[in-house]
C-alpha cells in the first residue's frame, strides 16, 4: 500500500486532479456567488419541487411573465440541471436534525452546491485542458504547467469561486474543441459525436454559445487548411463533419425552443425581446432598441480597453499570447496555429456580438464575464508555447513572460478576496472610469491594515442591503463569512477555519510536487497520441 500512495503521488495525472479539486475547495463561501447563480438553483428546485422557478417577491426585479400568467426565469436550464444532483443531496442534509436550527446564509444547502458543483468542473476542466494541450503535442510539462496556469492565472480562478456558468461553458466548450480534433485526427465518429454533444449541451445554457460551436468548426477547418489538404478532401470532410454534428446541434437548439415553448409560448423569441417589452412598460423612457442600445464603438473597445473591464487587465495572460503568437508564428505547427486563431476569432465574436448590449459588460461581474470564456480558451496557450520556445525567445521576452505569469496569478489571487459587488458598489460614489483592480488592491491593504473607515471603504451607505454590506466587509472564503455572519457556533467557525487552513496546506504541497515531479513522456500519453501523431501533430 505505500509504494501505491508513493506512485501515485509520482503521477502527475492524479496530482494534477487533486490539486484542481482542493483549490475548487479552498476558494469557496459557501455563497453562490451572484443572484444569477441562485436564480438558476431556484430553478434547479422547481425541477423537482413544488416550489415556483421564481418566488414572487422577486418580480419585478427578475423573471418575466410567460404562459398562463406564470412568473418564469428568463435563462436557459443549462446550468440549472448542473446543479441538480447536489441540490438533492444538499436540500437532503439541510434537513438534519443538527442543522435544523440554523437558517441563516451561507445556507447548508448553498455550501453544498457550490463545494461539489465547484469541484467536479474544476477537476473535469483540468482534465480536458491537459487533453487538449497533450493533442496539440505538448510535451507533459508543458501541458501540466498550462493547465496550472489555467486553473490559477486566469479568470477562471475568480469563478471557481463565483459560481457563474463560465466555468461549466468553458467546460464544455474546451471538450467540444479536443474530441472534435480528435476525430478529425482518428475519424472516430464516437469521438465528434462527444465533442458536438458537449457544445450542443453548452447551448442549453446560454444561446449564444452557437458561437462555440461555429469556433470549433472554424478550428478544424484552420487545422486542414494550414496543413494545405486538398479541395476534395476539404470537402469530403466537411460532409462527414455536418452529418454527425448538426444532427446533434440541432437537437439541443430543439431542447432549448422546447423549454421556451413552454415557458413564454413561444418558439422562436428569445427573453431578450420579453424582457425589453416589460422593461419599456415599466420606464417608458427607455430607448426603442433596448437593449441593444449601446454605441457599438463603445461596446467593442469597453472590454479591450476600459480600466474597468479590460480584458488585458483582468486576464494579463492573453497580451503574452499575443506577444508569442507574433514573435513565434512561423515556428508554430498547423494545429497550433489554428488553436490560436480559432480561438482569437471566438473572442472576437463575443465582443462584437455584445457590444451592443445595454449590458455589455457584464453587469455584476469580475471583468467582462460575456467574453472571459474565450480569453481563458486562447490564454491556455500561452505558457506552453513560452516553455516550449523558450530558446528562440529573446531574454527580453522571457522575463517579461515570467512577469505577465507573476503579474496574472496576484490578480486572479485578489480577486478571490472579497465578494466581487465591492468595487462595484464604491463606483457609485468615486465615479467612472476606475481601475477596478488597483481598487481592489487597496481594499485588501486598508482590510490587512484596519484602515477601511480611514480611507473611506467601509461606508455603510454604499449599499442599502443590510446582507450586502455584511458580505463585502470580510474576506470571502468561508470560515470568514461564518465569523462576520455570526449565526454559526464558534466551534464550527473554528473547525471551519483549521480545516480550511489544512486545505490550503495541502493545496500548496501538492502544486510544489507537481512541480518537483519527473514530468516524463510516458507518462499521460493520452489516447496513444505518440502513436497517432508525430512531433508536428500531424497523423502519422
Amino acid at each position: 500500500m505505500p509504494l501505491l500512495i508513493r506512485r501515485w503521488f509520482s503521477d502527475p495525472l492524479i496530482l494534477l486532479c487533486l490539486s484542481a479539486g482542493l483549490l475548487a475547495f479552498v476558494v469557496q463561501s459557501g455563497e453562490l456567488g451572484t443572484a444569477d447563480t441562485m436564480h438558476r438553483l431556484q430553478t434547479t428546485h422547481w425541477l423537482w419541487t413544488s416550489d415556483p422557478q421564481v418566488p414572487a417577491a422577486d418580480y419585478p426585479e427578475f423573471g418575466l411573465r410567460g404562459r398562463d400568467g406564470q412568473i418564469y426565469s428568463w435563462y436557459g436550464i443549462g446550468q440549472s440541471l448542473l446543479m441538480l444532483p447536489a441540490d438533492l443531496l444538499g436540500t437532503w442534509i439541510s434537513h438534519w436534525r443538527m442543522f435544523s436550527d440554523y437558517q441563516d446564509d451561507p445556507a447548508i444547502r448553498s455550501i453544498v452546491v457550490s463545494y461539489l458543483t465547484g469541484i467536479l468542473v474544476n477537476v473535469l476542466t483540468a482534465l480536458i485542458a491537459l487533453r487538449m494541450l497533450r493533442q496539440l503535442r505538448f510535451t507533459v510539462r508543458e501541458s501540466v504547467l498550462g493547465v496550472l496556469a489555467l486553473m490559477f492565472c486566469t479568470t477562471h480562478l475568480h469563478y471557481t469561486q463565483n459560481m457563474m456558468e463560465n466555468n461549466y461553458i468553458m467546460l464544455l466548450t474546451l471538450a467540444g474543441f479536443s474530441f472534435q480534433y480528435d476525430w478529425l485526427r482518428t475519424r472516430s465518429k464516437h469521438a465528434l459525436l462527444m465533442g458536438s454533444a458537449a457544445l450542443g449541451l453548452n447551448l442549453l445554457t446560454r444561446l449564444t454559445t452557437g458561437l462555440d460551436n461555429i469556433g470549433a468548426g472554424i478550428f478544424i477547418l484552420l487545422v486542414l487548411w494550414f496543413e494545405k489538404v486538398r479541395p476534395k478532401e476539404l470537402w469530403f470532410r466537411f460532409v462527414a463533419y455536418c452529418k454527425v454534428a448538426a444532427p446533434v446541434y440541432f437537437f439541443f437548439f430543439l431542447l432549448d425552443r422546447l423549454y421556451q415553448f413552454y415557458r413564454f409560448g413561444s418558439f422562436t423569441n428569445t427573453y431578450v425581446s420579453i424582457f425589453a417589452r416589460e422593461q419599456r412598460l415599466q420606464d417608458p423612457t427607455l430607448p426603442l432598441n433596448f437593449p441593444w442600445s449601446t454605441p457599438f464603438i463603445e461596446g467593442f473597445l469597453g472590454p479591450l480597453f476600459k480600466p474597468e473591464k479590460s480584458i488585458f487587465l483582468f486576464d494579463p495572460l492573453l497580451v503574452l499570447l499575443l506577444i508569442l503568437i507574433a514573435t513565434l508564428w512561423k515556428r508554430l505547427s498547423p494545429a497550433v496555429r489554428a488553436y490560436c486563431v480559432a480561438s482569437l476569432l471566438l473572442l472576437l465574436g463575443y465582443i462584437s456580438f455584445y457590444a451592443k448590449y445595454t449590458y455589455w459588460a457584464g453587469d455584476f461581474a469580475w471583468g467582462d464575464r460575456y467574453v472571459s470564456t474565450s480569453v481563458e480558451l486562447a490564454s491556455l496557450l500561452a505558457v506552453p508555447l513560452l516553455l516550449r520556445y523558450r530558446n528562440a525567445l529573446s531574454a527580453w521576452i522571457w522575463r517579461g513572460g515570467l512577469l505577465l505569469i507573476g503579474a496574472s496569478l496576484v490578480v486572479q489571487l485578489a480577486s478571490l478576496t472579497f465578494w466581487l459587488p465591492l468595487e462595484i458598489y464604491q463606483m457609485e460614489t468615486l465615479g467612472h472610469p476606475t481601475f477596478v483592480i488597483a481598487l481592489r488592491f487597496k481594499n485588501i491593504a486598508a482590510f490587512a491594515l484596519g484602515k477601511m473607515d480611514a480611507w473611506g471603504l467601509n461606508n455603510e451607505s454604499m449599499t442599502q442591503d443590510p446582507w450586502d454590506y455584511v458580505h463585502i466587509t470580510t474576506w470571502n472564503f468561508l470560515p470568514f463569512l461564518l465569523r462576520r455572519v455570526g449565526a454559526a457556533p464558534r466551534w464550527v467557525v473554528n473547525l471551519a477555519l483549521a480545516v480550511w487552513l489544512a486545505a490550503v496546506a495541502a493545496l500548496l504541497l501538492l502544486v510544489k510536487r507537481l512541480l518537483d515531479c519527473r514530468l516524463e513522456e510516458p507518462y499521460l500519453s493520452l489516447d496513444h497520441a505518440d502513436l497517432l501523431y508525430d512531433k508536428n501533430g500531424l497523423p502519422r
